[in-house]
């Protein structure tokens, strides 16, 4: 399996970038991708709520009740 080039937190950092009010042209060009592949990261991630990680604990990824 392609190991992402984004790490989880930095996907939603993105997604919420562009819900922040910033273009969608923007996001792609700040952080070098096509706008169909933030798309297609915003359908998959857009759900997920993310938590601060606790000392060496991986982020902790919850969907919504």
């Amino acid at each position: 399996m392609r190991k992402s080039r984004f790490t989880e937190a930095q996907i939603i950092g993105m997604i919420k970038e562009q819900d922040a009010g910033m273009s969608t042209a923007e996001v792609c060009r700040r952080h070098g991708l096509s706008p169909a592949t933030l798309y297609k990261l915003k359908s998959k991630y857009s759900a997920w709520k993310c938590r601060r990680p606790r000392g060496r604990r991986r982020w902790r990824i919850r969907m919504p009740s």
